[in-house]
């Protein structure tokens, strides 16, 4: 196995993350950076916030989103060279951050603008333009943010740190739950013992873990080694002593992404970051299906925004390409512009169920938070096939690595990793349809 011990990293690749900070007054406000000249951003209507959020600053929200044309057009520039070299994107990070979006959802209680779901998805569409890793990545720090201004899981002292290391460079968090076969419902394979200051040390592999070289910490799943063991998450800086990242990523798409393994072998954490601990099989529901709806939301927009790349793409190619045998370009052609019809179609659809339902799952609408399992799967479904068909109208030029739109069908495939199996969220919804018919 080759590792990459963290703090081995080169510190011209590692993300500004180091902090001392060790006060106990409430942090300062996150700064938003002043919006570069640019598209002016579209209103965004004000919408409740779901139980225990703050509501949002729509000034902050706005001079945040105002910045991303530019920072798509950025983003878009590198891609191919990452793609190709399975590089990770630390320019691209850094622009995002810079732009005040990788705090996006960070609480106002907690200086930040509080950007709510239909923000959230609204970003990551554009993101996933422009380069579908660093979507991605972006995607599970903006949920950590999320989740905390819904119900502060963190300690204070843990989050000020991270709010800290934002104000300085991009600090990356995540969760890690998936485990080298591990099963949805068994229980965590990587384990906490206590150690002898009253901490725990954990040791496991975790896989799939987006961003792993450039996390700044890590939300790490695991059960103790009590004899009725508790399941909790434990908060790991990314740079502790006995933690390795082991570059296991090697996929079809999204090679920027780093998604690699994580290796944890005694690595200490303090007892006041461990969180929730509780019975196995004890979960808080309605806290869990709105963060997993959240996730839901997100990941779909990133695959709707590859598509939407390749749908561009496309139509730059339909009005240049005239074959040698036409007078014209395809697109003149009705054959041709009927397809491409077929495919705006197929990813008005998906915005319009994706954006649809996010303002509901804001304001806490349970049958909004219980659609979107479904509305993911479909999105997805639509975004990916809309690529598929923008490749087989091209032929060989859409095959090529000349052009990106092989990239966009890689990453769109690839995305698949990140959601829900789809018989799972096919039970899911045919459960609920028996029991809603079952009901008196």
């Amino acid at each position: 196995m080759t590792t990459i011990a963290a703090n081995d990293r080169s510190p011209s690749d590692r993300p500004r993350t180091e902090s001392s900070d060790s006060g106990h007054s409430a942090p300062p406000p996150l700064s938003v950076p002043p919006a570069r000249p640019s598209t002016p951003a579209r209103p965004t209507a004000p919408t409740r916030p779901a139980t225990g959020a703050s509501a949002p600053d729509r000034s902050a929200v706005e001079a945040a989103l105002a910045g991303l044309p530019r920072v798509v057009d950025l983003l878009a520039a590198r891609a191919e060279e990452h793609d190709r070299d399975a590089t990770f994107p630390y320019q691209g990070i850094e622009a995002v951050h810079e732009a005040g979006l990788l705090t996006l959802t960070v609480s106002p209680r907690y200086g930040g603008p509080g950007g709510t779901l239909a923000d959230t998805v609204r970003v990551l569409t554009q993101l996933g333009r422009g380069d579908a890793s660093v979507a991605v990545v972006t995607a599970f720090t903006l949920l950590q943010h999320a989740e905390q201004a819904r119900r502060s899981g963190w300690p204070t002292a843990g989050y000020r740190r991270l709010l800290t290391e934002s104000r300085r460079g991009p600090a990356l968090v995540t969760t890690l739950r998936a485990e080298p076969g591990g099963r949805p419902d068994a229980l965590p394979g990587t384990v906490a013992r206590r150690d002898g200051d009253g901490g725990w040390l954990l040791t496991g592999r975790k896989t799939y873990c987006t961003g792993a070289e450039a996390l700044a910490w890590m939300a790490v799943t695991a059960r103790t080694d009590e004899p009725e063991p508790r399941v909790g998450t434990f908060l790991v800086r990314g740079e502790s002593e006995g933690l390795e990242i082991d570059p296991t990523w090697d996929q079809l798409g999204l090679r920027a992404s780093a998604s690699h393994d994580v290796v944890l072998d005694g690595v200490r954490v303090p007892a006041e970051l461990a969180l929730g601990l509780r019975a196995p099989g004890r979960e808080d529901g309605a806290g869990t299906e709105l963060a997993r709806a959240w996730q839901d939301l997100a990941l779909a927009a990133v695959a709707i925004g590859v598509a939407r790349a390749a749908e561009a793409w496309l139509v730059r190619f339909l009005n240049q390409r005239t074959p040698a045998n036409l007078t014209e370009p395809l697109g003149t052609l009705p054959r041709y512009r009927c397809a491409l019809g077929e495919i705006e179609a197929q990813l008005i659809g998906a915005e319009e169920l994706v954006h649809g339902l996010a303002p509901g799952v804001d304001r806490g609408e349970p049958d909004a938070v219980a659609r979107t399992g479904p509305a993911q799967l479909l999105a997805t479904r639509a975004a990916t096939a809309a690529v598929q068909q923008a490749v087989a109208l091209t032929g060989n030029p859409g095959l090529s690595r000349r052009h990106p739109l092989e990239r966009y069908l890689r990453d769109v495939l690839s995305s698949r990793v990140h959601l829900a199996a789809e018989e799972a969220v096919l039970d899911a919804a045919g459960r609920a349809a028996l029991e809603r018919d079952a009901r008196p």
